[in-house]
């Protein structure tokens, strides 16, 4: 009776865990299964294949096209050189002197209305250091007046020494 009940010396091991039985096959297609794409990201990548390749070939076409046409207009081209030239020189003279105009004419605007701003009191961009500017120049001037009435006072007390009767 004592067997029956486990009393006996020996104790009772717990019952081992069955192994779950991993086929490899369905783990690979259950993690195929779980990182496979949805309908979307397909007609997604669908889409991208198909722009990718209509764009390859018009690059094609386009630098085709370009080299053809090198190839059939450069005689004409160097025959009319002596015309080009000239021509496209006096266009970029043209080209950056309208260019160079019309920058000068946006700096002086933007320069016009930045010093009507400053005089209005609107205080501008960059105000606070034109102010610091100005009491630095004006603190500077004063203080060479100052510096030149104490030592002008020196030298013609220096020059009287030198010459009493002048």
């Amino acid at each position: 009776m004592a067997d029956l009940h486990g009393v006996s010396g020996q104790t009772q091991r717990p019952a081992r865990p069955t192994p779950t039985t991993t086929n490899p096959s369905t783990t690979f297609l259950t993690r195929l299964h779980g990182n496979s794409p949805n309908s979307t990201r397909v007609i997604g990548f669908l889409t991208l294949i198909i722009t990718g390749a209509v764009f390859l070939l018009l690059a094609g076409v386009t630098i085709s096209t370009t080299v053809l046409g090198l190839i059939f207009f450069s005689p004409l081209l160097l025959i009319s050189s002596p015309i080009w030239v000239p021509v496209g020189a006096l266009l970029f003279v043209f080209a950056a002197g309208v260019l160079c105009f019309c920058g000068f004419g946006v700096v002086v605007a933007v320069a016009l209305s930045w010093v009507y701003k400053y005089f209005t009191g609107s205080h501008p961009f960059g105000s606070d250091r034109v102010d610091y500017a100005r009491t630095r120049i004006a603190d500077t001037a004063s203080q060479v007046k100052d510096y030149a009435r104490e030592y002008g006072g020196y030298l013609q007390s220096k020059v009287k020494d030198a010459a009493p009767g002048a």
